[in-house]
């Protein structure tokens, strides 16, 4: 089976250009400005203009006001949301609804309690995406590097396709998608040399490894 990609936080054409000539089936982009990886439209609709035909551009916002999404849809060529805040539910039912594109929802996961909240989203969201749960003291809702226990989630299937995140690098990714026996993966921090910078040997090397080669 060959893993499904997606390489988030990207900033610059060049990334996007590894990551595709290597196989990233998703390309994601963070629209919150206490992120060092955050996009002006500007230079999001330029990065979006570059994923080739076929590769999912999915837009990342964390509790965005409908004002604020919706100048991201007026503006952006973005094929599918994805919620990484607090947002409720309703909120997810109410965004999918209102802009008629697929939403991904992230959860993050630190213990057993945490996965009740994952089949509660399975009603109106897409995808969900399975993270690490931040610290209280964070300042990031992802992206900090993080790995939660993968075996909470080995092996289990929720009604609509998922997301391993959190903590994935190229060093470990083969042994979490062999613990969960995940479809698709995620890497924001994982191929980064810098907070926000991506290093083209880490992306390569990344894909590579979650695809077993």
């Amino acid at each position: 089976m060959t893993m499904r990609v997606k390489i988030c936080g990207l900033t610059e054409a060049r990334h996007i250009d590894i990551a595709a000539r290597h196989g990233a089936r998703y390309m994601g982009f963070v629209f919150f400005d206490k992120s060092p990886r955050h996009l002006t439209l500007a230079r999001a609709r330029d990065l979006m203009l570059a994923v080739p035909e076929g590769v999912c551009k999915v837009a990342l916002s964390v509790n965005a006001t409908t004002q604020t999404l919706d100048r991201l849809l007026q503006g952006l060529p973005i094929d599918m949301l994805q919620l990484h805040g607090h947002e409720t539910p309703a909120r997810v039912a109410e965004i999918r609804d209102r802009y008629g594109l697929p939403v991904m929802k992230a959860v993050g996961v630190r213990d057993e309690g945490d996965l009740a909240m994952l089949q509660d989203y399975t009603e109106v969201a897409d995808q969900l995406l399975v993270d690490a749960k931040p610290p209280k003291t964070a300042t990031l809702p992802g992206g900090n590097g993080l790995a939660f226990d993968w075996r909470l989630v080995a092996n289990r299937r929720w009604a609509v396709p998922w997301m391993l995140a959190g903590g994935l690098t190229p060093e470990n990714v083969a042994e979490a998608v062999r613990l969960t026996g995940a479809g698709q993966v995620d890497v924001s921090s994982g191929v980064e040399v810098a907070p926000g910078v991506k290093g083209d040997d880490r992306i390569v090397a990344f894909l590579k490894a979650a695809n077993g080669v």
